[in-house]
């Protein structure tokens, strides 16, 4: 049995049900489970290894709900800088279809390594193109090498261009093929239990890329091995066109034939719902993943975050793919993300002074997306918060630097208001993944070379 002492910090946001904030706060963690969080005068006064964290602020790990990591090896493509979604798919399509095994594992590296250093300690990733032998496999053993949380969706494109859909039939894969390694991957890799690393997640890509037989057998799959479904949904008007053209409904009302709602199943991005499908999330415990800089980048629109949370939708936050974003920073998509829902409110001609029960969303409320948030929507119960009995997964920022100088009033504010940072610790289960702003196995140099390298391949073609 290893414990490890956590003590001294500047302040604790424990975001547990009262919220509390302990000032010379400190964690006791036995086997990578949270045991006690107090005062530090209040815990023990040894363990097998202990850290002074003075100075530091300390926050529950991060969870992000929705990411591309593959995408890592396509940043700020010309031909794709200034497309929408169906043109900058249209762009990337070939360019993804030359990846092999490999490019999947320096990707999913990259990008969670990126992650980690932001203070992201759980990652929902997307992946929906295999091709040239690559599997999800490739990422899951990858992923174990960095030591962050991964939701591994097994994602999957049917419906190719010949038949109707958007993408070329060269990237698109056999349905029952698709459905067998579905149910290989679950029985494999998938852990339910308290404090897994890996969960496996049933993913088509969307609306315009698979059929409708693929996304009900998906879902049938999905509940008889007890594991949650996801896709996108929404994300532009182009999308809503192309639904009600092709199939005679809105996407939501089409999920809902599909047997995609409940609360099982979260949907990317959701920008174009309007208030009865955002009463029918709520209702059913659909959950939705938003990815604000994504949506900002392919002028897709401004998801009403708002309505949902006020509905009482599942909202977690998601950086989205890296050829979206055009980066990993689930710090930075929280303060995105309290930015954007405040645009909205100004662009709608909402005023405080003529409806003062209207508020702003807060720094702490961006924050709670970003961690009990992403929780939910992920079906986890063991992360999101640092209390008794949850996975000891959270991140600690030096608080004296040049970034948060004049800000110290309010460090947990500061964190989300003033500009992002990397994390100087990132913790999972116990275990460092980052520490003193370095990560902890991984050879950044040489990553970042091999990384380079396929990405100029790829393109090369």
């Amino acid at each position: 049995m290893s414990t490890l002492l956590i003590r001294h910090t500047e302040v604790l946001a424990t975001l547990d049900d009262h919220r509390r904030e302990i000032h010379d706060g400190g964690l006791f963690i036995r086997d990578g489970f949270i045991e006690q969080v107090g005062p530090t005068d209040q815990l023990p006064s040894s363990a097998d290894e202990v850290l002074d964290l003075a100075g530091h602020i300390l926050l529950p790990g991060l969870v992000n709900t929705h990411h591309h990591f593959y995408q890592t090896l396509t940043r700020a493509v010309p031909a794709a800088q200034n497309a929408n979604l169906f043109g900058w798919l249209k762009t990337l399509y070939p360019i993804w279809a030359r990846m092999t095994p490999e490019d999947i594992r320096i990707s999913t590296q990259t990008a969670l390594a990126e992650l980690a250093l932001s203070g992201c300690t759980t990652a929902s990733d997307h992946l929906y193109i295999f091709p040239n032998g690559a599997r999800l496999d490739d990422e899951i053993h990858a992923a174990a090498e960095v030591g962050v949380r991964l939701h591994a969706s097994r994602g999957s494109m049917s419906l190719g261009e010949s038949k109707g859909g958007l993408p070329p039939d060269s990237v698109v894969e056999d349905e029952q093929a698709i459905l067998k390694d579905s149910q290989r991957l679950i029985e494999i890799y998938h852990d339910p239990n308290p404090g897994s690393k890996v969960q496996i997640v049933l993913a088509p890509c969307s609306p315009f890329s698979v059929t409708a037989n693929l996304m009900r057998q998906s879902a049938s799959l999905a509940r008889e091995f007890g594991v949650h479904l996801h896709t996108h949904l929404a994300e532009t008007e182009d999308e809503e066109v192309f639904c009600i053209q092709k199939f005679g409904y809105r996407p939501v009302a089409y999920m809902d034939l599909l047997n995609w709602v409940g609360p099982d199943v979260w949907f990317a991005h959701s920008v174009y719902v309007d208030q009865t499908e955002i009463e029918q999330y709520a209702h059913t415990g659909c959950g939705v993943a938003h990815c604000p800089t994504s949506n900002m980048r392919l002028a897709s629109g401004i998801a009403p975050i708002a309505a949902m949370l006020t509905a009482g939708v599942k909202v977690g936050l998601g950086v989205d793919g890296s050829a979206s974003n055009d980066g990993s920073h689930l710090l930075a998509e929280a303060r995105q993300a309290m930015l954007l829902a405040r645009l909205r409110e100004g662009v709608s001609g909402f005023s405080l002074s003529n409806d003062p029960e209207r508020k702003l969303m807060t720094a702490r409320e961006a924050l709670q997306l970003a961690t009990r948030g992403g929780a939910s929507v992920l079906g986890r119960s063991d992360i999101g918060s640092l209390e008794p009995g949850k996975c000891a997964d959270f991140f600690a920022v030096n608080l004296n630097r040049l970034d948060y100088a004049g800000a110290l009033h309010d460090p947990v504010s500061a964190v989300i208001f003033c500009a992002p940072v990397k994390a100087d610790y990132t913790v999972v289960g116990g275990k460092f993944v980052v520490k003193e702003g370095q990560l902890v196995g991984l050879e950044v140099g040489k990553l970042v070379e091999a990384h380079n390298r396929a990405a100029k391949r790829l393109l090369a073609g």
